[in-house]
């Protein structure tokens, strides 16, 4: 098999997460919040390029439709995960958003099985912006929106959780017939 160069952004981006979750315990001090940041925006940048390049290219591959959302969840669970062991996100709005990847990951499972591809929607993308910007004002803890009072992080977190619960319904009731069995 040979690698598109959308599929190797994408495996850039899998590389990058084990150096951001690194980052994150290992460096002191200020840096604690600019290299992680730096590092995930890097990382979450690739997901826009990664399907540019396959797109403007016409090289779309197997391997870049299964690899790319995979890439993708381990990079914003990992983020959530640290969030929350530090105590800088709620576990609550944690579980609930690592709920929902895990139960569309099983819903794209039974409709791989059934030969049948679902399409990415609006939702979804709305969903991995809102989930993006909240880790970013999180691992910031909330700069510049700490100097005039206003807990833009915790909003942001919540938004992220009611895109990602809305986009998780939507996706299940336009695919339902997935779930529906063939005798």
């Amino acid at each position: 098999m040979k690698l598109t160069i959308a599929s190797k952004v994408t495996i850039v981006r899998i590389c990058l997460i084990p150096l951001f979750v690194l980052s994150y315990y290992l460096c002191p001090g200020t840096w604690k919040l600019v290299v992680p940041t730096t590092l995930f925006c890097i990382a979450s940048a690739t997901d826009w390029v990664d399907g540019y390049l396959a797109r403007s290219r016409n090289e779309v591959t197997n391997f870049g439709k299964f690899m790319d959302p995979i890439a993708d969840k381990l990079l914003v669970e990992a983020a959530f995960v640290l969030l929350v062991s530090d105590g800088r996100m709620s576990a609550v709005s944690c579980i609930i958003i690592l709920s929902r990847e895990f139960i569309i990951s099983g819903f794209r499972l039974i409709a791989a099985d059934n030969r049948v591809v679902l399409a990415a929607s609006w939702l979804g993308k709305i969903k991995t912006t809102t989930q993006i910007i909240a880790i970013l004002l999180l691992l910031v803890d909330n700069f510049p929106f700490c100097s005039i009072g206003v807990p833009m992080h915790r909003i942001m977190e919540w938004v992220a959780v009611f895109f990602t619960v809305w986009s998780g319904v939507d996706y299940i009731v336009k695919n339902r017939a997935v779930l529906l069995d063939k005798e």
